[in-house]
């Protein structure tokens, strides 16, 4: 989530009440650009990185101080069969908390990360937004008897960061925390800064964000003028990178999700590099593994032919900055060449409806419950995720490795730094049409049996790297370092080996 330019100190803005940009807005925006495409060239990782074998590399052989390390914790070997040397008290700032009614990803991840670490018997402690009346738990689960869940007094889904810290001041006068951790901007500045014990995990940062403005723009018909209040955000968004730069020093940790997001942390942002640790994303093991018979039977369910070559699936909001006009005119087109092609989408907004207008090669399920999401991945032949938002991880490719699918993406530093690490995993292509129709054609050709392959590739590697034990293993670590020194160190010989 990018910042709230309002939480936290302003830079002088130019005065921009006419459609164009002054000129030097402009000049700044041009100069910004540049510097941009020269951070995008440095963090698209080399071809070097990739390996031959899918599992060669999962775990990093590594001796020392942890916050020394730039690649993902996710790498290390933390197996989690003896329990934490000591128990912690963590407070958890998240401006919303993972309801039925289909929660985001970052509220998705902050349930599966402490519900984790409160089954790892850690006292959690929530604070979060009210819920609306007959909310319940997005995933079903008990929650945990450590987790404690206190909402503020406000309207349902309001985030008042002050209320927040009120809660927190009471519960800390009980106990002190050990460690404090903060869902992206859920704690402000004005109180980060003072609180040497913090965590901050960024699910998306400005500078981020302005690379999905362009790619967004890229979208456009060379016809179709710019909009002004577009023309306005970019040269906005150039403020909100500096005004991060400024601040994000506050914040004594940063946990990046991602590998590039981590660099950028490092070598834009100007954070000392042992306080930025590279953790990635988790999800649920429990919830998403292989299950051929089930995703057959969800096949039935939703009338995909027998005879059907490959099934193509994508999940998420039906709108712009996910991709979805990018793959509804590739599908459009490609489902004419091969009619036994079928795309199954799970998720509601606006494109919803024109994917339906598709006709019969189309299935539109709508937003799918959390028990769905298995017997969905486990259907596809490959899943497909056509996001122009390079910000953030996003679960759903997660969600689909773990089921044994094989998968397709935007080659955005995020993705193929972090999660489509080998060319066996799948496909990934540029943001436009003529790239995604080149990767459906490839999947095509090669045919159910080949992309079958990719997937127990995909599962052999996120059963390592992305199950949510792993995530909050990782986590625990990195807390555990912030309490006390002496867990910085790594190995320890009588609770890592």
């Amino acid at each position: 989530m990018a910042i709230n330019s309002s939480s936290y100190t302003k830079i002088r803005k130019p005065n921009n009440n006419n459609s164009s940009m002054p000129t030097l807005t402009h000049l700044l925006y041009l100069l910004f650009i540049s510097f941009l495409l020269f951070i995008l060239l440095l963090h698209f990782p080399p071809s070097s990185s990739y390996t031959s074998s899918p599992t060669s590399s999962i775990i990093k052989h590594f001796s020392g101080d942890l916050r020394n390390i730039t690649f993902s914790w996710n790498s290390l070997k933390l197996t989690g069969d003896k329990p934490p040397p000591t128990q912690l008290k963590i407070a958890v700032f998240s401006r919303k908390w993972p309801v039925v009614t289909a929660p985001g990803g970052m509220e998705r991840h902050a349930m599966t990360l402490h519900y984790a670490l409160a089954r790892r018997n850690h006292d959690v402690h929530v604070f979060t937004s009210a819920p609306s009346p007959g909310d319940l738990p997005a995933d079903g689960q008990t929650k945990p008897a450590s987790l404690h869940v206190h909402h503020i007094h406000a309207l349902p889904g309001q985030w008042k960061s002050d209320l927040a810290w009120e809660l927190f001041d009471t519960e800390n006068a009980r106990g002190v925390f050990d460690v404090v951790h903060s869902e992206s901007v859920a704690l402000f500045h004005r109180q980060a800064r003072h609180v040497p014990n913090l965590a901050v995990s960024w699910h998306g940062i400005s500078l981020e964000a302005l690379h999905s403005g362009i790619y967004q723009d890229l979208t456009r018909s060379p016809d179709e003028p710019i909009s002004p209040a577009f023309n306005q955000s970019l040269a906005h968004s150039i403020y909100k990178v500096l005004d991060e730069i400024r601040f994000f020093h506050s914040y004594k940790h940063h946990v990046a999700i991602s590998d590039s997001s981590g660099e950028i942390l490092r070598d834009v942002y100007q954070i000392p590099p042992d306080r930025v640790h590279v953790i990635l994303n988790g999800v649920d093991e429990e919830n998403f593994e292989p299950d051929k018979a089930l995703g057959k039977s969800f096949r039935e369910e939703i009338a995909i032919p027998s005879k059907a070559l490959v099934v193509f699936g994508v999940a998420g909001r039906l709108v712009k900055d996910k991709g979805y006009p990018l793959l509804y005119e590739a599908f459009s087109k490609f489902m004419s060449w091969h009619p036994d092609v079928y795309l199954v989408v799970a998720g509601s907004g606006p494109w919803a409806k024109r994917f339906e207008d598709l006709g019969s090669n189309v299935k539109v399920l709508g937003a799918l419950p959390p028990a769905k999401l298995k017997a969905f991945y486990n259907s596809l032949d490959l899943f497909v995720n056509p996001t122009l938002r390079p910000q953030g991880l996003d679960l759903t490719l997660m969600e689909a490795m773990e089921c044994g699918t094989a998968v397709a993406a935007t080659r955005f530093p995020s993705i193929k730094g972090s999660i489509v690490v080998d060319d066996e995993f799948g496909y990934m292509f540029s943001p436009n049409v003529d790239s995604l129709r080149g990767v459906l054609d490839t999947a095509v050709a090669e045919g159910a049996g080949r992309l079958a392959e990719r997937g127990r590739a995909c599962r052999s590697y996120a059963k390592g790297m992305f199950g949510a034990r792993k995530m909050a293993l990782a986590y625990e670590r990195l807390f555990l370092c912030i309490k006390d020194d002496m867990y910085c160190k790594y190995p320890i010989i009588d609770f890592d080996m």
